[in-house]
């Protein structure tokens, strides 16, 4: 897992629906796999957001997966380009555009267009990181922002520690600002609708001919697996009966 908080959420992003549980290709939900953020041929991704500052510099980066068929199954190939960029990983073609469009002294709209110009490949988990050199971004639960930006296929949230309005992770779902990763999870496990502690007591019960199989569907399910084999009883209690203040801090 990265040591960048923005990139451990952006994988996370990335990564969502990947693979589901029982995590192997037998499965039909894995045979026909569903992520977030798949931009089909001829279809584009749009991030919009504002940024306070006179001289607007903004980094802009977009991630997603590749989707290749393999044997009976669907895989992803991790993609990334920088705006203004060409997407070229044949079969698949498109362009990540970019633009800044002053709206008033100081405030400027920052649109950034994922574009899927291939015939028949697609992208699964597609989102855009922004950068700002200088200059704040606002956050998108501001009413100006809404008004101004339009959103689609992605929710803009301001990402980093809280206070920092440098970097926005404009994901396929809705995000609060500043989301992190919960400090107890061992690691990915690509299943945001189940319990993380659940998932990893139904891979411990599984038998031996079925975490054969885990192992052989995927270099992820077999990490996962070994993750989980691997987990001491204390990082297995960590997981269990955890309280937080919605309203505090972690």
């Amino acid at each position: 897992m990265s040591a960048d908080p923005v990139r451990q959420i952006a994988d996370a992003v990335l990564y969502e629906g990947y693979l589901l549980w029982p995590y192997r290709h037998s499965a039909l939900k894995n045979q026909r796999r569903w992520t977030w953020g798949r931009v089909e041929p001829g279809e584009a991704l749009q991030a919009q957001v504002l940024l306070d500052g006179c001289a607007p510099a903004v980094e802009a980066v977009a991630r997603f997966l590749q989707v290749v068929a393999v044997d009976d199954h669907e895989e992803g190939v991790e993609r990334e380009v920088r705006a203004p960029g060409v997407i070229d990983f044949p079969p698949l073609t498109g362009r990540v555009e970019t633009r800044s469009e002053p709206l008033r002294r100081g405030r400027h709209r920052i649109t950034v267009r994922v574009v899927n110009t291939s015939a028949d490949a697609k992208l699964a988990g597609a989102h855009v990181i922004l950068q700002a050199a200088s200059g704040s971004f606002v956050s998108m639960t501001e009413p100006e922002a809404s008004d101004a930006c339009e959103n689609v296929g992605t929710w803009p949230a301001l990402a980093g520690p809280p206070g920092d309005r440098s970097t926005m992770l404009c994901a396929p779902f809705i995000l609060d600002d500043h989301p992190r990763v919960a400090p107890e999870s061992p690691g990915d496990l690509f299943d945001g609708a189940e319990i993380d502690e659940l998932l990893v007591l139904s891979i411990l019960s599984m038998t031996d001919s079925e975490r054969a199989a885990m192992r052989d569907a995927d270099p992820r399910a077999r990490a996962i697996l070994e993750r989980c084999e691997a987990l001491s009883p204390e990082q297995l209690m960590r997981l269990h009966g955890t309280l937080r203040d919605p309203r505090g801090t972690w």
